[in-house]
């Protein structure tokens, strides 16, 4: 535990209601949408970026562990304090954005939610793309840390490409602000660009300039089953090739339809179920769904169901977000994967999934963002059969090699953290292992920032 003089010198500086030490707060805030557990001695709660500075300063001072912290709905375990320390939370730092409708850009705070950014940006005909599928839940600044997807990245990109500057409190407790509100800026070297996604290891977001654009005129969305994964992966690289530009393109196999639909209560059909959305103008977003149902029907014998009214749609995607809580009633674990491949490769990473779970005799649920050639293999298993742990340990990291053989990376949205770190170095070398962590002794020289995360030594 921290001495009781730096607990009342945190108090001073954010009010003492505001740092919980209790047993209750820290079992709170040890965890997030892993199986991963690590306790902090405290949890402090900044109103501002003056009070974030503050409090930094003074663990830099102290080379006291940070590990900064949203809503704790990651995937990667990067918001556990495995360190101990302090978790500093943005969830007081949820201000109503800053909307210049004129320039297409808005000014958040971290702690703000992201389906409520994405309905303030509606609310002034704007529109905000990234969705992940925890987007009720997550904030915008976990979303930076970790550049979150969602289903709409196949058209619109990541969180990355909606940054156009950041406000950070450096692991010194400096303020730098890095970016602009312009829509290009080439002033020195990318930092917005090296902070979005680094996972909270070189900084504390206090505040972002997010760009905007346009809401689409409307949106229309197809489902079709199909035979299996394999062929569910062949139509979406046809769909592609045919110079179709869905703005989601999701697949779920038949452990996923089975399990949503009953969580949910939805029908949303049986089998593998390929789900695509376009939006745009209307007349565009006629071609396109005609022209896909087309090549689904001829093409892979689907099963579609195309011009979708607004009900249908919603009850698609509420059973597509609710995949994963789904999976977690059928196994005590879940152990959720995060691979992604070249689209034309996705087909063949697939069908080694299957080879490889066979071999291990384990059993994988798997969904995804086809259309990016991303996949979650979520293995179904028991934390307490250590024997079949083990052997889902091997299946995913051959999983990981295969992925990275076929010209993949082993974490196209989830982040590194703590699950994925032993498998960074098959990722991005060796070489390219030794300049991301040059990069982070020289930022912070102390190691303060969410230490554990990202760097795994053998």
């Amino acid at each position: 535990m921290l001495e009781a003089s730096l607990i009342r010198k945190l108090g001073s500086i954010v009010g003492h209601e505001h740092v919980l030490s209790d047993d209750g707060s820290r079992a709170a805030y040890s965890y997030d949408a892993t199986r991963y557990r690590g306790e902090p001695d405290v949890i402090v709660r900044p109103r501002d970026t003056a009070e974030t500075a503050k409090i930094v300063t003074l663990a830099y001072e102290n080379s006291i562990p940070l590990t900064p912290r949203g809503a704790g709905t990651g995937l990667s375990g990067g918001s556990v304090p495995a360190s101990g320390g302090i978790v500093l939370s943005a969830e007081r730092m949820n201000g109503a954005p800053r909307i210049h409708k004129e320039d297409l850009y808005a000014e958040v705070f971290p702690g703000v939610v992201t389906e409520n950014f994405q309905r303030a940006a509606e609310s002034k005909g704007l529109f905000y793309p990234p969705d992940p599928a925890s987007q009720g839940a997550c904030t915008l600044g976990g979303n930076i840390a970790e550049c979150a997807g969602g289903f709409r990245r196949l058209k619109y990109g990541t969180t990355r490409h909606y940054v156009l500057g950041l406000e950070i409190v450096t692991p010194q407790g400096e303020v730098l602000f890095t970016g602009a509100r312009t829509v290009k800026s080439v002033a020195g070297y990318d930092i917005t660009r090296l902070m979005v996604g680094s996972e909270g290891t070189l900084g504390f977001i206090t505040s972002a300039v997010l760009r905007l654009l346009p809401m689409p005129q409307v949106r229309k969305a197809l489902s079709a089953s199909l035979a299996d994964l394999e062929t569910a992966s062949e139509a979406v690289s046809r769909l592609i090739g045919e110079g179709l530009r869905p703005s989601t393109l999701e697949v779920m196999d038949e452990t996923c339809v089975r399990a949503a639909s009953d969580y949910t209560g939805d029908d949303i059909g049986s089998g593998v179920l390929l789900l695509a959305e376009f939006d745009g103008m209307p007349s565009v977003c006629d071609d396109n769904i005609g022209r896909a149902e087309s090549i689904l029907k001829t093409g892979f014998r689907a099963q579609v169901r195309a011009g979708l009214g607004d009900e249908s749609r919603d009850r698609l995607w509420r059973a597509r977000r609710a995949v994963l809580p789904a999976l977690t009633r059928l196994m005590p674990t879940t152990l959720l994967e995060d691979v992604t491949v070249p689209r034309s490769k996705l087909s063949a990473m697939v069908e080694e999934i299957g080879k490889i779970t066979a071999k291990y005799s384990v059993r994988a649920a798997v969904f995804g963002h086809a259309g990016d050639g991303s996949l979650h293999p979520t293995f179904l298993t028991d934390c307490k059969d250590k024997e079949e742990m083990a052997r889902v340990k091997s299946a995913v990291a051959e999983i990981m090699q295969v992925c990275v053989d076929l010209d993949g990376t082993v974490s196209g949205e989830y982040g590194i953290g703590l699950d994925r770190s032993p498998y960074l170095k098959l990722d991005i070398g060796q070489s390219g292992y030794e300049v991301i962590k040059s990069l982070k002794g020289s930022l912070d020289p102390k190691g303060i920032m969410n230490p554990g995360k990202m760097f795994y030594e053998d």
